[in-house]
């Protein structure tokens, strides 16, 4: 019941879709004007293919009829044709002619379709991962990122799959429907309506009776597609520690419930798809022999409603696959539903105007930073988490930043680098207010040395020249940076020197190794600077100090805050800060605080 309600709570397809169209940009909507246009030449290529199979067949059956009938006057009299049976060549050669025309028009329809629908689906993933990465950061700490991981690659990736081509397909499917029915209604309207009331009633009752269970297996579908990719980075993510542990079956067992689930799921949607082909092929057989007793009662009997039946005949084998595609696209829309929708929460996501900005402001960094009664909360009912606090870090200082954990540090460190604005007072750069619009200005001159270091599968040096394409790293820049940390001399080592490739996540360094690439791409970003956020808590006592020693190496110029629980980490700090309950509890220099840890 709880589903149900959901669905029918969830907006219109027609109104996903044209919420789907208003991301699309402006040179595919003329492009898809294009294939409009080619849709209208393939439906006119098919209206003269099916109009030319009832001369074909009346020459076959009935030449003598065929020449005497108004309709063929002119073309016997281009011709200077003298007898009926003249007539075979020339119609079937139309015959041919236009069957090769419709041919070649749905051929050249179906690439520009395919290519246009492709096209469309790589500028919607782009634009959805171009949305994600602009948001701010409090957006990517509040989502799992397997759930958007799963809806960039599998759910806008597959729009192509679950709308685009399906609507394409179901434009072009309609209208070429439409020329078959003109013309059957023009050739027997009678015979017309039975077989589009008989074959168009039974798709559209078994879509009535399956719309619900397409819906809910779209549904399960989207979702446990999330769960899949959430399972899998889980446990790739945490290898080691299920190796060790032996815990393989249990995350085995996750992806095997999510797995089951999806693959039942699709295989119902391709089921309620597939289904009422077969239904109508019987039905078809069925209202052919109808049609054939019927007709036979008109005068002339059976022999004269040959060439009617040869042509019902014909046209049904054309548009029978025209109906089974419709059905087919309309199930697909069904099925992705959920996914459009998801899609679209993605694609409709706002860039900050900040981001979209031509020109962003020019901001200096001569003089301090100041917290100016800086107070945090991620919400009217959330708990403060910073409260007033007051500090001014001046340029070419080394401030230390202790506490324990949950104590605020984090959150201190993310106002600093601009990653999140005060709740209440501000950040000042040499007396400017760091607000939205002078965020990212102030970002350039800042780098950041995390705990865990993200190094991608790649060279040492791409690692080092991070997010700079490699026709545009500056080796020179690379190697001064690889100096600077302390690990010019280790990868100078190394068979491959600076293309060494460091294995995903750098899995084939050390800690310290991994660290100190991590102050090289700091120094790379030539930042003023650079902040050390747990930088050295998870390595090991001599490895700490070989990174702290790269540390206290680097130019004198750079302002430095190291966080840190250990507090040899902080010996060349100036001044040692210490956050409590989201305050500052205490302030002072390194001698001092080893002075009161002594004493207590």
């Amino acid at each position: 019941m709880t589903i149900g309600r959901e669905i029918n709570s969830q907006p219109s397809l027609f109104t996903l879709l044209l919420g789907l169209w208003s991301h699309i940009q402006s040179r595919r909507r003329l492009q898809l004007a294009f294939v409009a246009a080619l849709m209208l030449m393939s439906t006119f290529a098919e209206l003269l293919s099916f109009s030319a199979v009832l001369p074909f067949l009346a020459a076959l059956s009935s030449p003598d009829k065929l020449y005497t009938s108004p309709w063929m006057a002119s073309l016997i009299s281009l011709l200077e044709l003298t007898s009926p049976t003249e007539l075979l060549l020339p119609i079937s050669i139309l015959f041919g002619l236009a069957v090769l025309l419709s041919g070649a028009t749905r051929l050249v329809l179906l690439w520009a379709q395919t290519r246009l629908s492709f096209a469309i689906g790589a500028d919607l993933g782009l634009e959805a991962y171009r949305r994600v990465l602009y948001q701010p950061y409090s957006v990517h700490t509040s989502h799992n990122s397997a759930e958007i991981t799963s809806s960039i690659m599998n759910k806008v990736g597959g729009l192509v799959f679950i709308a685009i081509l399906p609507v394409m397909n179901l434009i072009s499917a309609l209208l070429m429907l439409l020329s078959a029915i003109v013309v059957l209604l023009a050739v027997d309207p009678i015979v017309s309506i039975y077989l589009f009331v008989g074959f168009g009633g039974i798709y559209l009752l078994i879509t009535v009776i399956f719309r619900r269970d397409l819906l809910l297996a779209g549904q399960q579908v989207t979702r446990e597609q999330t769960n899949l990719m959430k399972a899998m980075q889980e446990g790739l993510g945490g290898i080691r520690d299920i190796i060790i542990d032996g815990t393989q079956e249990s995350f085995i067992r996750v992806f095997k419930d999510s797995d089951v689930i999806l693959r039942q799921a699709s295989a119902k949607i391709a089921i309620i798809g597939g289904t009422p082909r077969y239904i109508v092929e019987v039905a078809a057989m069925l209202l052919i022999g109808s049609i054939a007793y019927f007709l036979s009662g008109r005068p002339g009997g059976l022999m004269a409603a040959i060439p009617v039946l040869g042509f019902v005949a014909l046209v049904g084998q054309r548009t029978l696959p025209l109906l089974q595609q419709t059905y087919s696209n309309v199930t697909m829309l069904l099925g992705g539903k959920a996914a459009l929708i998801d899609s679209l929460l993605l694609l409709d996501q706002p860039i900050p105007q900040e981001k979209l900005a031509k020109t962003t402001p020019v901001l200096a960094f001569r003089e301090a930073v100041l917290f100016q009664k800086v107070s945090f909360r991620y919400g009217p009912q959330a708990p403060w988490i910073l409260r007033d606090i007051n500090l001014e870090i001046r340029r070419g200082d080394r401030i230390g930043i202790i506490g324990t954990t949950g104590s605020g540090k984090s959150t201190m460190v993310d106002i600093l680098m601009g990653l999140l604005s005060p709740t209440e007072g501000c950040l000042l750069v040499d007396g400017i207010a760091i607000n939205k619009f002078e965020q990212s200005s102030w970002q350039r001159h800042i780098a950041h040395v995390p705990q865990n270091i993200y190094l991608a599968d790649s060279a040492i040096s791409d690692n080092i020249a991070f997010g700079i394409s490699a026709e545009e790293v500056d080796m020179r820049r690379v190697i001064n940076a690889a100096i600077n940390a302390q690990i010019d001399s280790t990868i100078q080592s190394w068979p491959e020197t600076y293309k060494t490739r460091v294995g995903e996540r750098g899995i084939r360094l050390s800690g310290g190794q991994r660290q100190r690439i991590g102050i090289a791409r700091a120094l790379y970003k030539n930042a003023d600077i650079i902040i050390f956020d747990e930088a050295t808590s998870a390595l090991d006592i001599g490895t700490e100090q070989a990174v702290v020693y790269a540390i206290d190496k680097l130019d004198n110029n750079l302002t430095i805050v190291i966080v840190a629980h250990r507090l040899s980490t902080l010996k060349s700090c100036d001044r040692i800060i210490e956050i409590t309950d989201g305050m500052v509890s205490w302030m002072g220099t390194f001698q001092e605080l080893t002075s009161i840890k002594e004493n207590v």
